[in-house]
């Protein structure tokens, strides 16, 4: 596992803010030359912290205007149907998101279509048909509030530490504030 410092994250944020910028603009906005900038960029694709680069599209504008949010039981949790579930989730292109959850539900699934005539068809041509499926509950999503792409991160490494890590060891004071 990689151990990353403030100056990977500010990469890290950069990147996600606009990842066409070239190594010598990345480089100046985090406060490094381009070979070490490059270097860690490298070192952070190589090690899976950058799994990849795309460009971020408006579903509307390419004609899937619907998006819902569906809750998905399984008959039994064996682990062969949860292997061809996912199989089967991860092959099906209007599915853009799945994620095991905790609760009423096995999984969550997130769907992009053209409209509610399309999801109908997609329910009962496709996740009905899904291996061990036994009921889907659909949430069909009004407006989008917000829907980030990229993570959250603390530019100062430190910010993201429990509290108890940045305390100071015993016997240091801390210097006293100047007034203003």
């Amino acid at each position: 596992m990689i151990v990353l410092d403030r100056k990977d994250h500010a990469i890290l944020e950069a990147l996600q803010r606009d990842s066409r910028q070239t190594v010598q603009q990345l480089a100046a906005a985090v406060g490094l030359t381009s070979t070490p900038c490059w270097k860690r960029v490298k070192a952070m694709e190589a090690a899976g912290v950058i799994r990849g680069y795309g460009a971020v599209v408006d579903r509307s504008s390419v004609g899937l205007a619907l998006c819902v949010l569906a809750e998905v039981n399984l008959t039994q949790h064996t682990e062969g149907t949860v292997r061809q579930f996912e199989r089967a989730v991860a092959a099906c292109p209007q599915i853009v998101a799945c994620y095991s959850t905790t609760g009423g539900a096995d999984y969550s699934i997130k769907v992009l279509v053209p409209d509610i005539r399309s999801y109908e068809s997609f329910l009962h041509e496709t996740a009905f048909r899904l291996p061990g499926v036994t009921h889907i509950r659909s949430s069909v999503v009004l407006k989008e509030v917000k829907a980030e792409a990229g993570v959250p991160l603390a530019t100062n490494a430190g910010e993201a530490a429990p509290r108890a890590a940045r305390s100071r060891p015993a016997g240091r004071a801390r210097a006293p504030r100047r007034a203003s």
